[in-house]
């Protein structure tokens, strides 16, 4: 079946390719951007794609929403013609791209925003736009008592209310390791982890497949209690669904997002300014304001709203009060985590 994407893609190809006749397939097709699905979907559409095409003439644009896994599949399978420009990923992935030499270097030199970036955000390989943070979520109308531990997931209360997503996500994988940690275990141990997986499996409502479909099953009111990002709850409450986000006591997970220009794109140049966009204060701004909440990581934005009231009021501070976990050490193990999860962890 043909997609409207794929019908929109080759219609501003074939497009191009008819105003400038010496252009191959592949150099006239627009820019491809990889988001992540759901709330990242809706903020980039909304906020991102509009400041880039306004800095850029109305250049063409495709946002094609995945995971991160997916991304690198799909660059792997045809490295040469790359059918991705620009690929968006979270810290794991991230090291892999950039270890199987899916990414260009970050052309430096000529940005106008590297520079502002706080310096765990300035990435040679990839600057990071965004800082994610993961923590509790829950229904407020279902539970009167606000969590506020990891552990309260484990509550006979919450029997058959509890949401997880499955390890291909970084918000599974990196909330994995944090249960791991909470039973003694660690990034280079996850067996507490695995071993409190199976304790809560009378509690477990849903496994969902990515962030984006946790989201959705607490719209559904199929689940009450789950761990979660904080935007992606604060689009949630934007359309009114019950949802409260709180940081545990054991510490929120933080962790940055990286936006890379894809090696062998034929759209590099495109693939820079549309980063250029994603690292200017304008668009940190922005999505840092509701609905979207995403943590910038420009210093001249400063942080401010729910994010300030809720998560820290500047970098120094989240930097204190947030974990930062060690994922060159997880992905050595992660791709066998994934396949014990998925062989496992079933409801």
């Amino acid at each position: 079946m043909i997609s409207r994407r794929s019908l929109l893609t080759t219609a501003l190809t074939l497009g191009a390719m008819k105003a400038f006749p010496g252009l191959s397939y592949a150099q006239a097709r627009p820019l491809v951007f990889a988001t992540f699905t759901g709330s990242w979907e809706e903020a980039h559409k909304a906020v991102l794609v509009p400041a880039f095409r306004k800095a850029n003439a109305d250049a063409a644009i495709v946002l094609d929403p995945m995971l991160s896994v997916d991304q690198i599949a799909k660059i792997n399978a045809a490295r040469a013609n790359p059918p991705i420009d620009v690929m968006l990923h979270d810290p794991g992935p991230a090291l892999v791209a950039i270890g199987q030499d899916l990414a260009e270097p970050y052309p430096v030199e000529k940005s106008a925003y590297y520079k502002d970036l706080i310096a765990e955000a300035q990435e040679p390989m990839g600057p990071a736009p965004f800082f994610q943070v993961v923590g509790l979520t829950y229904n407020p109308e279902t539970i009167k008592k606000p969590p506020t531990s990891w552990a309260d997931l484990w509550n006979p209360e919450f029997k058959g209310r509890v949401g997880i997503t499955n390890l291909n996500s970084t918000l599974g994988t990196g909330w994995l390791v944090e249960v791991a940690r909470m039973h003694g275990g660690s990034e280079a141990n996850i067996d507490p982890g695995f071993k409190a997986l199976e304790a809560l499996k009378p509690n477990l409502a849903a496994v969902a497949a990515n962030p984006g479909a946790l989201a959705t099953l607490f719209q559904q009111g199929q689940v009450d209690i789950s761990p979660g990002n904080f935007n992606a709850i604060q689009i949630l409450k934007a359309r009114g669904v019950p949802v409260e986000f709180v940081a545990p006591k054991e510490g929120a997970i933080a962790f940055k997002t990286t936006i890379h220009i894809v090696k062998n794109s034929p759209n590099k140049e495109l693939a820079f300014k549309l980063i250029e966009a994603s690292l200017s204060p304008e668009v940190q701004t922005t999505l840092m304001n509701s609905p979207y909440l995403i943590v910038p990581t420009n210093a001249k934005v400063p942080m401010g709203g729910e994010i300030a009231r809720v998560l820290a009021r500047d970098t120094e501070e989240l930097k204190k009060k947030f974990v930062f976990q060690d994922w060159k050490k997880i992905n050595e193990q992660r791709s066998a985590w994934i396949e014990r999860f998925n062989r496992e962890i079933k409801i």
